[in-house]
């Protein structure tokens, strides 16, 4: 969870909890203004936020089964890095 991350940048850089709160606070929304601008966000042997594009489409209503028309739109996407896929993979397997 985000506090956890919290807690764990205040422990590890030594910060008091409302600097890591800061901190880990300013990163976010550093990525979500970048997003909204529709520019990636590349971190290195971490991985890639992006936006992408929906298309138009349509779809379903599961309760009625009605059609519906669904308008394009914008979703982020992350991709992981190499080195994240490979820890990931390695701690797991």
């Amino acid at each position: 969870t985000k506090q956890d991350i919290i807690n764990q940048v205040s422990s590890r850089a030594s910060l008091s909890r409302a600097k890591a709160e800061e901190a880990v606070e300013t990163v976010i929304e550093l990525i979500k203004e970048s997003l909204g601008h529709g520019e990636p966000v590349i971190l290195r042997r971490f991985g890639t936020f992006q936006v992408r594009a929906k298309t138009k489409r349509i779809g379903r209503n599961p309760k009625t089964g009605e059609t519906v028309k669904l308008d394009g739109k914008y979703v982020p996407h992350f991709k992981p890095g190499k080195e994240l896929r490979e820890r990931v993979d390695a701690s797991i397997a």
